[in-house]
């Protein structure tokens, strides 16, 4: 089987939007605590930019803390979902490549699980263009947490069916080297664990909302998808999995 284009698998989340929504992870309250931290400014107040914005996951919680959102998204079945779940925040088109948005013209610009999908030659200097003197720049992925054995297993099941290191794979965008080749940004990482528990078929809906399961055929992504469920139960026979994330966050900030 050919692998799946970047740009392919980059659009193949608008078909699937509502399943995106519904079975996504979200993110822990440490996250916006850390955030805060390591911008060195509360958000509550902060004009945000969220980029790669998908269905609001990350704005919700954004705004939860009293932040001033402008979401951007590039796809057009995301961002129908996204309005559909909050109509009254604002929604432009756009990417992080290219960003809609005045220069010097935000507190703080957050990519959630959305850095690796532009080319940081374009995306590094246009968050700098848009952030005002002060601002900071909040990248972060949720990741399987790899010294969890049953997570282990089910990424070595992952590889061999794609074919790939499925956790060098994931990995390979949350370190500052690769998400700011030139260094031009001065990344901050810290990671912080959290877990949650769901029915096994809301954990095999989110993995299937992953763009390699996606691009794949529906003849693969479904025995795989139908092999899987037999594995997770002869390791939770309750039917209740609990994830356990990594949230590697990567934090910059601007010269004030």
């Amino acid at each position: 089987m050919t692998a799946p284009t970047h740009s392919a698998r980059a659009h193949s989340f608008n078909a699937a939007a509502a399943q995106y929504a519904a079975n996504r992870p979200s993110y822990p309250p440490a996250l916006l605590d850390a955030i805060e931290d390591l911008a060195g400014r509360p958000l509550h107040g902060a004009r945000v930019a969220d980029i790669g914005a998908g269905t609001g996951i990350a704005t919700a919680l954004l705004r939860a803390r009293g932040a001033e959102v402008i979401a951007v998204e590039p796809g057009s079945g995301m961002a129908a979902e996204f309005r559909r779940a909050h109509p009254d925040v604002p929604l432009v088109r756009g990417d992080g490549n290219h960003l809609p948005l005045a220069s010097a013209s935000v507190d703080l610009l957050t990519y959630a699980q959305s850095w690796h999908w532009t080319d940081p030659a374009r995306s590094v200097p246009e968050a700098l263009r848009v952030l005002r003197p002060g601002g900071a720049l909040a990248l972060w992925w949720n990741m399987g947490a790899a010294d969890v054995p049953w997570i282990a297993e089910a990424g070595a099941r992952q590889a061999a069916h794609f074919g790939i290191d499925i956790e060098a794979y994931k990995k390979r965008d949350t370190h500052p080297e690769v998400a700011d080749p030139e260094g031009r940004l001065g990344l901050t990482p810290r990671t912080l664990r959290w877990s949650r528990r769901i029915p096994v078929d809301t954990h095999l809906a989110n993995l299937g909302s992953h763009s390699m399961f996606l691009t794949d055929t529906e003849k693969r992504r479904t025995a795989f998808l139908t092999a899987e469920r037999e594995h997770l139960l002869k390791a939770f026979p309750d039917g209740i999995v609990e994830e356990t994330y990594d949230v590697d966050l990567l934090v910059a900030r601007t010269n004030s």
